[in-house]
């Protein structure tokens, strides 16, 4: 997936969730940032962040804030980029190979499951997780807690009754990763969720990703310690 616009800042602070304040070319913007989690090992003081211009002079935050710096690690921030990065994996048959239908926002039940695809012989439902949180070279999710996430790991189990197969794809929006964890000291639930599902047959995979400042893409396999 690609950016249109991008420019290159200074992170100042993050006074909520939903803004940043950031310095851009000597003058201080007041950033929309596409992420909710806490993300505090990313946003510090000084960070060199990577900002998506809307082009809308009219939008009260011009500017998207997409990416991090974390020494020498790029960390793309944006928590709908994993979707059309998958999206995109997808068509290039990373799932299946020959591909006939792929449903975004597939309603599953009382949800919306982020993904459906179906060749000539399988069909599957597929859950997409954005992972940022980096700790000594492991990736780790949630970083904040997830009930949402809980309830679709464990409508995926269920749905493997029906003869669907089920997915579950962590995006590590950055590299290199050693491998991935379900951050159990965050939300231990998630972890016990995910862990169930996978003992009834519900596949967990984790990739990483290249990422630059304009753009994300899925790369290699991550290895997944449960």
């Amino acid at each position: 997936m690609q950016y249109r616009k991008i420019e290159k800042g200074i992170f100042i602070s993050r006074p909520n969730r939903f803004i940043a304040h950031v310095e851009l070319e000597g003058r201080l913007e007041i950033c929309h940032v596409k992420n909710t989690g806490r993300l505090k090992e990313l946003f510090v003081p000084g960070a060199v962040v990577y900002l998506e211009d809307s082009m809308n002079i009219s939008r009260k935050t011009r500017y998207d804030l997409v990416a991090v710096e974390k020494g020498s690690m790029l960390v793309n921030v944006d928590s709908q980029a994993p979707n059309p990065a998958v999206k995109e994996w997808l068509r290039s048959g990373g799932l299946y190979e020959k591909p006939v239908k792929i449903i975004p926002e597939y309603r599953y039940g009382d949800s919306k499951i982020d993904f459906y695809i179906e060749d000539e012989k399988r069909r599957a439902l597929i859950e997409v997780k954005g992972v940022t949180l980096e700790r000594n070279g492991v990736a780790a999710f949630p970083d904040a807690p997830t009930e949402r996430g809980v309830r679709h790991i464990k409508e995926l189990a269920g749905a493997l009754k029906e003869g669907y197969e089920a997915y579950v794809i962590f995006v590590i929006q950055f590299k290199p990763v050693k491998y991935f964890i379900p951050n159990d000291d965050t939300h231990p639930a998630f972890g016990q969720a995910l862990r169930e599902a996978s003992d009834a047959g519900v596949k967990v995979l984790a990739y990483d990703c290249r990422v630059e400042p304009d753009g994300m893409m899925l790369d290699s396999r991550v290895e997944i310690r449960l």
